[in-house]
Formats: structure tokens, C-alpha cells, sequence
């Protein structure tokens, strides 16, 4: 197998599927290189704009959004409409550095909305309950290569992620292609990935290490002003000097060192300090230690030559729900007495072979799966009991497919690769394989 690109490794992420050189070249030149729309999963009543508010307060719309981060569009919106960002809300959160058509609700008694600049806002109709996060199916995705070194090389990529959609079993269909699931560089940090190491030090109960880290680790990719202020607060640990060292932009930092100089005589202290951060902060250190491990699990399943796209006796699959999406609260463990049954689902979409995402909760299954994923954790020294911890860092853990399938268009000059994936699936996933490049050249 062909050995990932050395900062890939570094996230777990240690194999590609396709053997051939990758086309080279860099995504996200500028915004229209990078599409993004929402397959739309908006269950609730719609009515018309102008249909009581006191039954349906929530005013749902369609944004095209150019060079817009989701939470700062939605803050610019709520800012125009003279109201709490609370009242803005949206089914999936996508990159600043693209062109994105996503949906959102805001609540308020108006039927339309004022304009913002660089997007382009649809009113759809009124809703008895807001959109939420999850209210999507997945994503379709329009991906402009520029600067390929080999865009004759797409094709013969292509054709090799056909064969491991076909995973050995027959002929894919024409179009559809496959790859491993994996979480992609974002989850981690994608000029300092770090988050994953904040959070095993964290699921292993050392919370010093955690918060030290977080601060003081700095990356060649970031500035140079940006390491230096890490660099000397790592090796004072004066906690006091470091909010007059550490610059501005980063906010979340010195809100750790804010509350270490109050004091640093104990683990509390450290927990605390990393409890000052947003809870969503909090809760994606411990989801990227458990990517983390998630993706290691990947890679050592390729390394043994375990099928992705049908069960082997241990594993266990999840369901399809009603938009064809894996559903991880919905699961099977499969047994040889099953494999045939289960296969014939997989087959067919309706069912997917996953991995933990591991909590306190997680099932492993058995055989060579519940192997492997013992195995990762024995050397990450973890196990399933240290998940539970205090607050928002606690999780029971839950599922995921380990294999993502789409149909797959490919078009020249620019080179562009089109295809659509499921919520929670990673567009670099699929974009990786064709460039092989520095996963900064894709972000």
C-alpha cells in the first residue's frame, strides 16, 4: 500500500487506497473552487411567510454564502436584525473558504430579511421549530484543482477507487467510487494539529499535560511570533507574563492563562483553566482523541487486508435510516451465522460496517475487529472507562461507517472532481487520493 503523506500520519490517517501518483497541484484558490450544498433533510411543517407567528416563529431560508464563516454570517445577521445570535440557527456548519449554499431559520416576526454582503438569501417560509444541526443529509461537493503537475493521472485514480467501492465483490457501478472514511486534517487543527494529543492527555487524566500543550506546543506552520510567545511561556510557565506574551488573536490561550495565573498548584487548576474554553471547545478535544483513534483503526484494518465495504465475523454494522444515511444508534453485531444476511444489506445500501468512536458505552464486537480496536487503545494507553470524565469532556461514544461511497464525475481543464457525501464525511477524504499532496495544499 502507499504510504500517506507524513503530517497525514501524524492523525492516524497512514495509508491512500489508489496506488497512483496523485494529480498534485492545491484546492481553494479562491471561493468558487470549493462548492458546497446541503442535501437538505428539513423534516418540519413549512408554511408561508406570512403564516402566524405565534404557531411558526421561525423564518427558514437558503443562503449562498461567498467567503463566509457559518458562525460570523450568522452573527452579521443577527447584528442587522438587532437580536441575540441564539436566535439564528443552521443544520451544518461549513468552511469560510468556499462558496456554500446551506440552510438556516432565524427567529423573529419579519418576513424577510435585510441583505448581507457576499450572500445570497432565500426565504423559504415559516417553521413551527428552528433548523437544527444534523437537519442535512449530507453534502454534494464541486472541487477545482488548480496547478495540477498530473491531471492525466485523475482517471486512472478514479478507476482504483471503483475497484475498493467494489471491494473485491463483483463490478461498482460506473460512476461510484469509494474511499476510507476518515476524519480529515480539519478535525485536528490544520496548521497545528494538536487537538487529538490535548485530548488523550485529557481522556488519561492528565489534565497539566492538556493545558500545557494546548498553549505552548507550537508548529513550523504557524508565524514566527505565534512560536516564539509559545515557546517562552512553555519554558517559564509564568502564567502572568504569558497575557502580556501571547498575542491576542489568541484568545482561547491566554483565556487558559488568564485562569493559571490566579493559580497553577493543582490538576484542578488545570482542568479548570481548560473548562474557561467554550463547551464545544471542550467537547471536540475528547471527539478528536477519539478520531484519532478512530483513524488508526482504519489504518491498521487496510494494513491486515480486512474488507471495508462487507463484514467479517466481529464486526458490527449499522442501519441505513429513511435518507439512506448510517444511522450509529441502530447496530448489529455480526456473528458467522450472519455474514451472508448482513452482506446482502451492505450491498445494497442499507446497511454499513463501522468502528467505535470509543466512550464509555462502546460495544467492540469480537474477532479481528474487537482486535484491532483493543490493540489501538492498549498503545494509546487508554481504555473505555476514561471517557468518563467531569462536564462537557465526558462521552459514551458512539459509531461511524468506516467506508464513504459516491457516484463520482470527473471533468478537465480546470480538473474537477464532483461528488456527494453524507453528514459528517470529509471532502478531503475523497480529495486527498487524487492530489497526495501536504494536507495544507487541500486546505
Amino acid at each position: 500500500m502507499r504510504e500517506s503523506h507524513p503530517v497525514e500520519q501524524a492523525v492516524g490517517i497512514e495509508y491512500y487506497v489508489s496506488e497512483t501518483d496523485g494529480v498534485g497541484g492545491h484546492l481553494r484558490d479562491r471561493p468558487e473552487d470549493f462548492r458546497v450544498r446541503e442535501r437538505e433533510a428539513f423534516d418540519a411543517d413549512l408554511r408561508p411567510v406570512d403564516a402566524a407567528t405565534g404557531s411558526y416563529p421561525h423564518l427558514v431560508f437558503r443562503a449562498t454564502l461567498r467567503r463566509w464563516d457559518t458562525n460570523d454570517f450568522a452573527s452579521a445577521l443577527s447584528n442587522e436584525l438587532e437580536m441575540s445570535r441564539e436566535r439564528v440557527s443552521w443544520a451544518g456548519t461549513k468552511d469560510k473558504h468556499a462558496v456554500t449554499t446551506q440552510l438556516f431559520s432565524v427567529r423573529t416576526d419579519r418576513n424577510d430579511l435585510p441583505p448581507i454582503g457576499d450572500a445570497d438569501i432565500e426565504v423559504l417560509g415559516r417553521a413551527g421549530r428552528p433548523v437544527l444541526f444534523g437537519d442535512l443529509a449530507g453534502n454534494e461537493f464541486e472541487v477545482v484543482v488548480r496547478d495540477a503537475d498530473r491531471p492525466e493521472n485523475a482517471d486512472a485514480i478514479a478507476e482504483e477507487l471503483r475497484a475498493f467501492a467494489a471491494d473485491g465483490e463483483g463490478e461498482a457501478h460506473a460512476d461510484e467510487a469509494a474511499v476510507p472514511n476518515v476524519f480529515g486534517q480539519q478535525r485536528f487543527g490544520s496548521k497545528r494539529p494538536i487537538t487529538h494529543r490535548v485530548g488523550l492527555a485529557i481522556v488519561r487524566g492528565d489534565w497539566e499535560t492538556a493545558a500545557v500543550r494546548y498553549v505552548c506546543e507550537s508548529s513550523e506552520r504557524e508565524r514566527e511570533a505565534t512560536r516564539e510567545a509559545r515557546e517562552h511561556v512553555g519554558e517559564t510557565r509564568d502564567w502572568e507574563a504569558a497575557l502580556d506574551r501571547l498575542p491576542n488573536y489568541l484568545r482561547f490561550e491566554r483565556a487558559i492563562a488568564s485562569r493559571l495565573a490566579e493559580s497553577a498548584d493543582s490538576p484542578d487548576d488545570y482542568r479548570e483553566s481548560l473548562e474557561t474554553l467554550p463547551t464545544n471547545l471542550q467537547r471536540m478535544f475528547v471527539n478528536a482523541a477519539q478520531s484519532y483513534a478512530f483513524n488508526c483503526i482504519l489504518s491498521e484494518r487496510l494494513e491486515r487486508g480486512l474488507p471495508f465495504g462487507r463484514p467479517v465475523s466481529g464486526d458490527v454494522v449499522c442501519f441505513a435510516d429513511s435518507e439512506g444515511v448510517p444511522d450509529p444508534d441502530r447496530t448489529q453485531a455480526v456473528d458467522e451465522g450472519r455474514i451472508e444476511t448482513v452482506q446482502r444489506h451492505c450491498e445494497r445500501g442499507r446497511a454499513f460496517v463501522t468502528a467505535p468512536l470509543v466512550g464509555t458505552d462502546t460495544e467492540f464486537g469480537g474477532g479481528e475487529p474487537a482486535d484491532i480496536a483493543h490493540g489501538i487503545l492498549d498503545d494509546l494507553d487508554i481504555e473505555r472507562s476514561d471517557f468518563a470524565l467531569p462536564g462537557e469532556f465526558d462521552s459514551t461514544g458512539t459509531r461511524r461507517a468506516i467506508r464513504v461511497t459516491s457516484a463520482l464525475d470527473i471533468e478537465a481543464d480546470p480538473l474537477t472532481l464532483r461528488f456527494a457525501l453524507p453528514k459528517g464525511s470529509y471532502a478531503t477524504a475523497f480529495a486527498r487520493e487524487f492530489l497526495k499532496v501536504d494536507p495544507d495544499d487541500l486546505s
